[in-house]
């Protein structure tokens, strides 16, 4: 991937061409972004631009092996990292799993989207129901990478998504490599969360924020670079917050996100009439969506939800990103919350989120949800 197939973030390039180029390049970077915003498609590059035997103008020339061997995302000298479990695809004990097992699924999915969402890693990789880890044995894997010269003479490197899901042990067995690596190797680790990056890690770590892209931006990323028709990347660039993958999601899973839009709107006006029970029963509809990731596509859709709320009481329609055929529900839910409300809501569904993500039960979870938005609204 060359950086002129990337739109946006212009001054995180010019960065990245000035490192190479000054032959100043750190030995670890935190890029750090709203979901779905490419930071990967920028790693790749970078690493491209890094090892291109025919760089040009600022970019890599994309026809060199190593450029073609970017084309088909397979690196000899570049090893990805990201969390895994087991699951239909690839079994076996947690602790022994490493990336390498799943590798196949993981090109398959980002030569088909790079930006995809955080959410679309278990299913890419078939441990949906399920949450994954950065576990020991792929920290010992990542160390045997880079005990091996490299094959190519050029950078070698380690493209970390999530490093927030890494244990202690992981981490510690990495923390040497990380602050002071082998002759021209790099880690480049990519997190949604930087907070919740271990501080032994990220404190050893240039950090570059990844911007959210324009609409326009948006736009043009979904019809030149994924093949989206014009009319359906303008309607879905409205609504992406600067997130490709979030358009993606939007145009590939209407059909769903109906549902989850149903649902949040009968939850909304359940507990605006102080109707409990019936609340408590689209908590219950929540809970039995066919897959965690769905349920925690929901707490993410709400916690949206709850900011247009939030924006419309402040009188902020004009950024608020009300689709119209929802104005009516939004307006409604604005003039009849509760001042306070929408603070608390936000915090309500990102810990139900959480505890998805620490496999409590779903039915508990969504439960207690109901429960704390009711007195709260």
């Amino acid at each position: 991937m060359k950086f002129s197939d990337i739109r946006g973030n212009e001054d995180i390039k010019k960065a990245f061409v000035g490192m190479v180029d000054s032959g100043r390049i750190p030995h670890a970077i935190l890029m750090y972004e709203n979901d779905g915003c490419g930071a990967l498609p920028l790693a790749l590059a970078f690493m491209q631009y890094i090892n291109c035997k025919n760089k040009e103008n600022g970019d890599s020339c994309g026809v060199c092996p190593s450029c073609n061997q970017n084309s088909k995302l397979i690196y000899p000298d570049i090893h990805f990292t990201f969390p895994v479990t087991s699951g239909s695809k690839v079994s076996g004990e947690v602790g022994n799993l490493e990336c390498s097992q799943f590798s196949e699924y993981w090109r398959d999915l980002v030569l088909k989207n790079p930006y995809f969402l955080e959410n679309e890693l278990p299913i890419a990789l078939g441990y949906e129901k399920k949450s994954g880890l950065i576990s020991k044995a792929e920290g010992a894997a990542i160390l045997r990478k880079l005990s091996v010269s490299s094959l190519s003479d050029g950078y070698r490197g380690v493209i970390m998504y999530l490093p927030e899901k890494m244990n202690g042990q992981t981490a510690n067995m990495l923390l040497k490599s990380i602050e002071e690596p082998s002759e021209k190797t790099i880690f480049i680790l990519i997190t949604h969360n930087p907070e919740s990056v271990l501080q032994t890690i990220s404190s050893r770590c240039i950090r570059i924020r990844v911007t959210p892209l324009s609409e326009e931006e948006v736009r043009s990323s979904l019809v030149t670079r994924l093949g989206v028709t014009d009319s359906d990347a303008v309607e879905a660039a409205k609504f992406a917050e600067g997130s490709v993958g979030k358009a993606l999601q939007r145009i590939a899973a209407r059909t769903e996100n109906v549902e989850i839009s149903d649902l949040f709107q009968d939850l909304m006006q359940n507990l605006m009439q102080k109707d409990l029970l019936s609340a408590l029963e689209v908590g219950d509809a929540i809970s039995s969506l066919d897959s965690r990731e769905k349920q925690k596509t929901f707490c993410t859709y709400a916690g949206t939800a709850i900011r247009k709320i939030f924006l419309l009481q402040q009188g902020l329609d004009n950024i608020a990103g009300i689709e119209p055929e929802n104005e009516v529900f939004y307006n409604d839910a604005a003039t009849r919350c509760q001042k306070t409300f929408c603070r608390k809501a936000a915090d309500i569904f990102s810990h139900a989120f959480g505890m998805l993500d620490r496999n409590v039960n779903q039915k508990v979870v969504f439960t207690s949800l109901v429960g704390r938005l009711f007195v709260s609204i």
